[in-house]
C-alpha cells in the first residue's frame, strides 16, 4: 500500500483518483497528497471550508515557520492548483496560489579525480555498482534504482531506461568498463529482477539507502565541494560529455530533459567557458617582471675646454681680394 491510499481525508482519496485518471506517477500522487493534507490538518478542517485567506496563511507558514525550499514550496502550490481547480472544481484559486520565484543554481560538478575517489570509499558492491551507473551513464537516481536485468543490452552497449521522470523512456548507451562492472557485481549477489532489489528482490532498493552511502563516501573521500549527491554524478557526466565536445541537443536527449533550455545550465559550468573568458588582470603590468627603462635622448656636449680648444685651431678665410 503507497503512503497515499493511507491517507483518510475523502478528498485526498478523490483528488488521488483523479490523478490516476490522468496518469500520474505514484511519486507524484504521494507527494500531492502529503502537502494537501498537511493543508487540511493546519486548520483542522476539510478542503472545500477553506478559502484564499487561509491559502495565503499556509503558504506563510512554509516560508516562514517550516522554512522549506522553494521546490517543495511550488510543489504544494501544485497540489493546491489541483485540488481546487480538478477535484473541487473552484477555478478562483488559480490566481490566489502564486508560485514563488527559485534562486537559480548552477550544478556541483566533480573533477574525474574526485569522481573516483568517491567511487573507491564505497567499499559495498551494490552502492558502488549504482553511483557508478549513475556516473558512466548520467542517469538520475531513481532510474538507476528501478532498472531490471533485462534493461541491460550487452549486446548492443545501451540500457534502456523504462522508469524514466514523467515516464517516459528512453535509450542511453552504457561503456565497456560500466557493462563488465555490472557483469562482475551481477555474479557476487545474483539478483533475479531488479538488478539493485531492496530487503526483498520485488522491490527496488530505498533511495534514501544510497544518499546515506554517498553521504558517508563523500566525507570519506574528503571532498569539500557542497551538496554533493548522487545526482551531482548526472551533472558531472553531463558536464563532462559537454567538455569532450559532444553537441548539447545529442547531451539533452540522453539525459531525457523535456526543455532544452534546462541542459544548457551545463555551459556555464564547463571549463571551456572560463578558458575563453580572459581577465582584464592579465593585461595589466606585473609589477614582479622586469620593466624596460625608459631610453634616454643624447644630449649635447657642453665641455667648454673642448669648444675653445676648437675655436683656436680654426683659421679665420682670407678676405676676398676681387
Amino acid at each position: 500500500m503507497t503512503p497515499y491510499q493511507n491517507r483518510l481525508n475523502p478528498f485526498i482519496k478523490r483528488m488521488a483518483d483523479d490523478m490516476r485518471l490522468r496518469n500520474y506517477s505514484p511519486n507524484t500522487i504521494d507527494a500531492y497528497t502529503f502537502h494537501v493534507d498537511r493543508f487540511c490538518k493546519f486548520f483542522n478542517k476539510p478542503a472545500q471550508e477553506l478559502g484564499p485567506e487561509e491559502i495565503r496563511q499556509f503558504q506563510l507558514h512554509l516560508v516562514n515557520e517550516k522554512k522549506v525550499s522553494w521546490s517543495s514550496f511550488n510543489q504544494a502550490v501544485c497540489a493546491l492548483r489541483l485540488l481546487y481547480q480538478t477535484t473541487l472544481g473552484k477555478n478562483w484559486t488559480i490566481k490566489h496560489i502564486p508560485f514563488g520565484k527559485r534562486p537559480k543554481k548552477l550544478p556541483t560538478v566533480l573533477s574525474d579525480e574526485e569522481a573516483c575517489r568517491l567511487l573507491e570509499k564505497l567499499h559495498n558492491p551494490k552502492h558502488h555498482a549504482i553511483l557508478l551507473t549513475c556516473y558512466a551513464a548520467g542517469l538520475r537516481l531513481s532510474e538507476a534504482l528501478h532498472l531490471k536485468i533485462g534493461d541491460i543490452d550487452g549486446q548492443r552497449n545501451q540500457i534502456n531506461i523504462r522508469q524514466g521522470k514523467g515516464r517516459k523512456a528512453r535509450v542511453v548507451p552504457a561503456s565497456p568498463r560500466l557493462l563488465d562492472a555490472l557483469r562482475n557485481y551481477w555474479k557476487i549477489n545474483r539478483p533475479p529482477a531488479y538488478l539493485f532489489p531492496g530487503k526483498t528482490t520485488d522491490v527496488p532498493l530505498s533511495p534514501a539507502t544510497v544518499q546515506k552511502a554517498c553521504k558517508l563516501a563523500v566525507a570519506k573521500a574528503a571532498i569539500a565541494k557542497p551538496a554533493v549527491t548522487p545526482h551531482t554524478l548526472r551533472h558531472s557526466w553531463a558536464t563532462g560529455m559537454l567538455e569532450a565536445g559532444v553537441d548539447l541537443l545529442t547531451i539533452s536527449k540522453l539525459m531525457g530533459h523535456s526543455s532544452f533550455v534546462t541542459t544548457m545550465v551545463y555551459l556555464h559550468v564547463r571549463r571551456q567557458h572560463f578558458d575563453r573568458a580572459p581577465s582584464p588582470i592579465d593585461w595589466l603590468p606585473v609589477r614582479q617582471c622586469p620593466q624596460w627603462a625608459e631610453p634616454i635622448d643624447a644630449k649635447p656636449t657642453t665641455d667648454k675646454s673642448a669648444t675653445n680648444k676648437s675655436a683656436t685651431n680654426q683659421t679665420p678665410s682670407a678676405p676676398d681680394q676681387g
